[in-house]
């Protein structure tokens, strides 16, 4: 499998998870997700599959400051509808790596591991793209995304163009693959730019 190398160089997110330990899936319940992770399971590279990893990223890292995050101990809010926009989109990228649902998630085993509820949409959050709340301590952190200060390159929306309607040459497809993913890579090289995390 063939991939833009910078997948690798975005930081990992570490999580443990006691039902994984318990079904005997990971030693100790440590589960280890890689950007490329959320690429696979997204099917695409884009900066909203991007953003919603670094919002976890980000926002675990401020919720958790030297602990590992507990996966299933996150609620995750957005402002939006989930039909609304790409709310959706982020929404199951941070389902994956969370595992936090709406209502079709994993509904527990003995009344512990609902994964159920903890996702919710809506919500009244102050203009943030994304609110985590930690269940066991009930700490909150608001996490902005904003990657419109990182621009593409002037070609890039041209070459879309043609790609889409099915008028541009393998070359030209080829180089907005490159360019479409060298967007991607910028904005991951400022996190702190395009991430701001409010307690």
């Amino acid at each position: 499998m063939t991939y833009p190398q910078f997948f690798d160089n975005i930081p990992k997110i570490k999580l443990q998870d006691d039902l994984a330990q318990l079904l005997g899936a990971f030693e100790d319940g440590f589960i280890e997700y890689s950007y490329l992770d959320s690429v696979k399971s997204a099917g695409h590279s884009c900066p909203t599959v991007l953003g919603a990893y670094l919002m976890v990223l980000e926002g675990l890292k401020a919720l958790h400051e030297n602990e590992i995050p507990k996966r299933g101990n996150i609620l995750i809010e957005f402002k939006e509808s989930q039909t609304t926009g790409v709310a959706g989109v982020i929404g199951s990228v941070m389902t994956n790596i969370t595992g936090s649902t709406t209502t079709n998630g994993f509904k527990g085993l003995a009344g512990k591991y609902d994964r159920n509820h903890l996702m919710n949409f809506e919500k009244n959050i102050d203009g943030a793209s994304v609110r985590f709340t930690r269940l066991d301590t009930q700490k909150s952190v608001d996490v902005f995304y904003d990657a419109s200060s990182i621009s593409a390159h002037s070609d890039m929306n041209f070459l879309m163009q043609k790609s889409v309607q099915g008028s541009a040459t393998k070359e030209e497809r080829i180089e907005f693959g490159k360019l479409w993913q060298q967007r991607v890579e910028d904005i991951s090289n400022n996190i702190e730019k395009v991430i701001k995390v409010k307690s």
